[in-house]
């Protein structure tokens, strides 16, 4: 298999033209890794190779496009690439790059999502591991993530009975409008027996104002 012709195309980009008359589009980077000249000869074998090595610079190139804009888990930026690239062990090999680089690191995703889920909406336990799993988190990392908040779960829970739902709990018998608010706290990803904790102390801080007649 003979090269006929290598020119540029468009910026770093080069056209090599083979003999079967395909036309290859190579960065000058893999022009220069493989010494891709026009009269060159080749194997089937190197060809494949620079292929291979031409598609995984595209893969790798996009990967640090991407990221540019937000950090992706490996979940996430593994379905992007082989989306667009369709190999998966191609872009297996470019996630593994990724990670050796740092580019791509699962717990300092897992650390920065769970400090917003928590401090900023407030989310409980579950919820939060909830988001941080369907965003290609395992289990493991999620719940590392989420321990230094244990406090900080029970004060939130406090916090959004005082702020967001203070208006339906006017009267402890309502009992309506208080599993109403239990719900939305269920939802909210707190669990049940810390809910009836907050919602008993909750009545008990509140001050009667019949009683402060």
């Amino acid at each position: 298999m003979k090269i006929l012709s290598v020119k540029r195309y468009k910026g770093s980009t080069f056209e090599a033209e083979l003999d079967d008359g395909r036309k290859l589009y190579l960065h000058a980077d893999i022009i220069t890794d493989f010494g891709i000249r026009s009269g060159m000869e080749t194997d089937r074998d190197t060809l494949r190779k620079i292929i291979y090595a031409s598609n995984f610079r595209r893969a790798y190139q996009r990967a640090l496009y991407l990221l540019d804009y937000r950090d992706y888990t490996y979940k996430e930026m593994l379905g992007k690439l082989v989306d667009n690239y369709k190999s998966e062990t191609l872009c297996t090999a470019v996630m593994k790059r990724l990670t050796e680089h740092g580019f791509i690191d699962d717990e300092r995703y897992a650390e920065r999502m769970a400090r917003k889920l928590v401090e900023s909406k407030h989310y409980g336990f579950r919820r939060s591991k909830r988001e941080l799993m369907q965003k290609g988190i395992s289990e493991f990392i999620a719940e590392d993530a989420l321990e230094p908040y244990a406090d900080r779960f029970r004060e939130n829970l406090d916090e959004l009975l005082r702020t967001k739902h203070s208006r339906y709990l006017t009267d402890r018998e309502d009992r309506k409008s208080i599993e109403k608010v239990k719900n939305a706290l269920v939802r909210y990803g707190y669990d049940y027996t810390d809910i009836n904790r907050a919602v008993k102390d909750y009545f008990e801080n509140v001050s009667d104002p019949e009683e402060e007649n």
